[in-house]
């Protein structure tokens, strides 16, 4: 179906020269893919968020592109060039320095047989644009659009899906899924990010088709789970692949907590206050969306009831034992390293709890277990409020929170030490002065020291440092006392 539909009120420059240019080669050239659906979704180019890449489909060969654009001009002279970054599936990009813009260009192409579950072994090339869209997952992005026309091409309905506001696959949906194995979290990761429905001959697919699904490399389905996380409400699509068994296959961890109750201050079972407060965090903060969803992952391993005083179910260490959890469940999806230590450190550290009581020292040796690492303990805030939020008997920020992180800052401004390496010595003084050799009791030393520091600060100096290495070395070790005002608690009063 081919109707006239104008999109743009003003067309970017590049994109009205890149049509010219392959047109005037005499081949033809169309917009594809989700700029094509998300402009329609919102009603045009100057009312969407723009916030997408533009992808052509062209009738051209990937080689006959690349000889196209060699011998063309920019308009405003700005240098380009190709890339070749998928001449095996007919895929180059092409490049315009400053601003940096790039657009994929892709040959009108049928899909052979699929091996792996993932990647046709090979592409057939077509000079049907009707034939390249069939090949498509779903029908809200197997539609073209013709942007100096206004000629918008779609054989499938899928303008009328997203009036309808479904996601439908492009024919027989077994077919399409056991071609690819990753369009069924494909399709729960749109279904929260447009937050559409998912037609239900298309969902009652996704489990018929495990076969192709465990073919998908792991690190696919931690890229597609992290686009998730950054979708207004990941839980839409959380729940679309608890229903469709996709979340059984990936974090079974997770449904542990379906029909575990809490205490009087949670309204929801673990499993869904879990999911509410990975929706409570901020979409720009993905890895403390995940970390709000597998916070309380370990409670239905670490409850007990409370028979007395009738407070519900109890979780002990619930956070040490979530932390290993959390890290097989990162690891099984190929997390780097990097996402796996703030995620379980997240997760790990989410159970402070703050009094007015607390001690500058006790605040100081809170920081030291992030290094005082301030991108961390806003994260760390964001989860906790996420967390309160979740339970569904809190509407606004608690008092005490705001009270802690004002605490904070008197603490951060005065630039005390909070790790050994701001200690006014290192390890090559303890040796030189002791004459010690390099050993673990090094580290035994400067950490004896850091703690002392942490309560008195003003002994963070060279000279009073040595003298309580000193007397540490000779057992006469300084004596101080101090409140570790960390603890395992519920967050009742917050």
């Amino acid at each position: 179906m081919r109707k006239t539909l104008w999109l743009f009120e003003h067309l970017p420059l590049s994109l009205r020269w890149i049509v010219e240019t392959v047109e005037a080669a005499g081949y033809e050239i169309s917009m594809v893919g989700g700029a094509v659906r998300d402009m329609l979704i919102a009603g045009g180019y100057e009312k969407s968020s723009k916030d997408f890449d533009f992808d052509f489909a062209t009738s051209a060969t990937p080689q006959e592109i690349i000889r196209i654009f060699s011998h063309a001009r920019h308009p405003e002279d700005k240098e380009h060039f190709i890339v070749p970054t998928g001449m095996k599936h007919g895929t180059v990009t092409l490049i315009i320095r400053d601003p940096g813009e790039s657009f994929e260009i892709t040959t009108y192409r049928i899909d052979e047989e699929y091996k792996d579950g993932r990647r046709p072994e090979s592409v057939i090339f077509v000079r049907s644009l009707e034939e390249d869209l069939s090949r498509r997952d779903f029908t809200i992005n197997a539609m073209a659009y013709h942007p100096l026309r206004g000629e918008l091409i779609d054989p499938f309905g899928g303008e009328d899906d997203i009036h309808k506001r479904l996601i439908r696959c492009v024919g027989d949906p077994l077919v399409r899924f056991l071609e690819d194995g990753l369009r069924p979290m494909r399709a729960c990761r749109l279904s929260a990010k447009l937050q559409f429905a998912i037609d239900k001959p298309t969902f009652e697919a996704i489990p018929h088709s495990m076969e192709s699904i465990k073919k998908v490399a792991m690190e696919r389905f931690h890229d597609e789970f992290m686009k998730l996380l950054k979708t207004e409400k990941p839980s839409i699509g959380i729940e679309a692949m608890r229903k469709s068994g996709l979340l059984e296959y990936l974090m079974p961890e997770l449904l542990e907590g379906i029909g575990v109750d809490q205490n009087e201050f949670h309204r929801y079972d673990v499993y869904y206050h879990n999911l509410y407060a990975c929706d409570f965090v901020p979409p720009h903060k993905p890895l403390v969306r995940f970390a709000a969803l597998l916070h309380d992952i370990a409670k239905p391993r670490a409850k007990k009831f409370a028979e007395e005083g009738g407070h519900g179910n109890v979780f002990y260490n619930h956070e040490v034992l979530g932390e290993r959890l959390a890290r097989k469940i990162l690891k099984r999806l190929k997390a780097s390293n990097q996402e796996i230590e703030w995620v379980c450190k997240l997760v790990r550290l989410h159970m402070f709890y703050y009094t007015h009581e607390w001690t500058d020292g006790a605040v100081r040796r809170f920081l030291r277990r992030f290094d005082g690492d301030t991108e961390f303990l806003e994260d760390l805030f964001l989860l906790r409020e996420a967390d309160r939020l979740a339970s569904g008997t809190k509407q606004k920020t608690a008092d005490i929170l705001e009270d802690f992180k004002k605490h904070i800052q008197r603490v951060l401004e005065q630039e005390n030490a909070l790790k050994v390496t701001d200690l006014d010595i290192n390890g090559y003084d303890l040796m030189h002065t002791f004459d010690l050799k390099p050993s673990p009791l090094i580290g035994k030393i400067l950490n004896y020291l850091l703690e002392v520091v942490l309560e008195h600060p003003q002994y963070n100096q060279k000279t009073k440092l040595l003298e309580l290495a000193r007397e540490y070395l000779d057992g006469k070790i300084f004596q101080f006392t101090f409140s570790e005002e960390i603890s395992d608690q519920q967050e009742e009063e917050q």
